[in-house]
């Protein structure tokens, strides 16, 4: 049996946590044990995991270095005797690599789910610094994979195993489900629905969206825009739409735990990010059969080939948004084509099943 300690800040409803939790819950139970260990906090996926029978162990971290959560921890893996552990974002990153916090027989994987341009010096320094005590590092993406090598990761370190998003359970209806979506969400059945699904955070350039859809609103009928998540550029945002004489066709959903039942409700998905890692959020607004339109980032490159699995435009240009999502509303049979083709790649190239059959490679080449 392989033992794998999965390391996390928190299992808040986000996008690492869903990976982790997709991946802990889908390693065959023959073949491995489970523990998941979250630094701060539990939360929406601390419940699924003890659901399928995975221990999870919260440290309540309190500060930026906690020792007492150092001692957790520390006790924690010498206890569990783990062969792997593997850490997802910036602080369980750096904790499962402190001095003698790993088991010395463990083997230590880093999860980079993001290009973090975001990062200061100080942190950068940290990663290379802590590369001595790496076995092996993830990337959910070429693109995030190339932003560490160009910090001076090695290559020989890297191995990039994209995100996973799980197949339906069952067929749906979509009218159906598109038709209570937009009752949940107080939309009319002919209302053309803009939707953004993800943090209010300044990466996401939300405000070039709301610019964007100022302009598109012009042109269209019953232009609606749908911002379903919560974050520290809501209050802003707000302002803004305000000020554009539009905040009245702006729905502010908030944080939703049926966030990808409501994206049901958009006719168009749209991503403006000026960097991600590889969106969750995009994944399943392609596997909702959307047509999506995302800035033209690296990450978002390897999921969108334009005008064949959805439409890129320049990051940060207003105004080819909003070129791009009137294509869309002019042109059905355009939107179909990208929306079925979408479906297609999320089904056939990123299914949990890959994403974990890569990981077991990953955790077999390391088993002496």
């Amino acid at each position: 049996m392989i033992r794998v300690a999965f390391v996390i800040p928190t299992l808040d409803q986000s996008g690492a946590e869903r990976q982790l939790t997709l991946l802990a819950t889908g390693l065959p139970r023959d073949r491995y044990i489970v523990k998941v260990f979250a630094l701060n906090r539990g939360g929406h996926y601390a419940d699924q995991l003890r659901n399928h029978g995975i221990e999870v162990e919260v440290l309540e971290k309190r500060f930026r270095f906690d020792l007492l959560t150092w001692i957790r921890l520390r006790r924690g893996l010498a206890e569990f005797c783990p062969d792997f552990v593997q850490s997802y974002l910036f602080a369980a990153n750096a904790y499962v690599r402190l001095p003698a916090v790993c088991p010395p027989r463990a083997r230590v994987i880093v999860c980079e789910r993001c290009v973090d341009s975001w990062k200061s010096a100080w942190q950068l320094k940290i990663d290379r610094w802590m590369l001595g005590r790496t076995w092996a590092m993830t990337a959910n993406s070429r693109g995030v994979a190339d932003f560490y090598m160009s910090i001076g990761v090695p290559v020989n370190f890297i191995t990039v195993i994209p995100n996973g998003m799980p197949r339906p359970k069952q067929p749906v209806d979509p009218a159906a489900e598109r038709q209570k979506a937009r009752q949940t969400l107080g939309l009319r059945s002919d209302d053309r629905v803009v939707g953004f699904v993800g943090r209010l955070a300044r990466q996401k350039r939300l405000q070039d969206l709301i610019w964007s859809f100022q302009l598109l609103r012009q042109t269209i009928t019953n232009g609606k825009l749908v911002l379903i998540g919560d974050g520290p550029e809501r209050v802003a945002l707000e302002e803004l739409a305000i000020n554009l004489d539009c905040r009245h066709l702006i729905h502010f959903a908030g944080h939703r735990s049926d966030a990808y039942q409501l994206a049901a409700a958009f006719d168009v998905f749209v991503l403006p990010s000026e960097f991600e890692g590889m969106s969750n959020s995009l994944m399943e607004a392609m596997s909702l059969r959307l047509p999506v339109v995302a800035s033209d980032i690296a990450p978002n490159q390897e999921l969108i080939q334009h005008e064949t699995t959805g439409l890129l435009y320049p990051v940060g240009k207003s105004a080819d948004l909003t070129m791009a999502m009137k294509r869309l509303f002019d042109d059905m049979n355009l939107a179909e084509k990208l929306a079925d083709a979408g479906q297609q790649k999320i089904t056939e190239s990123h299914c949990v099943e890959h994403m974990v059959a890569r990981h077991c490679q990953l955790y077999e080449s390391g088993i002496i």
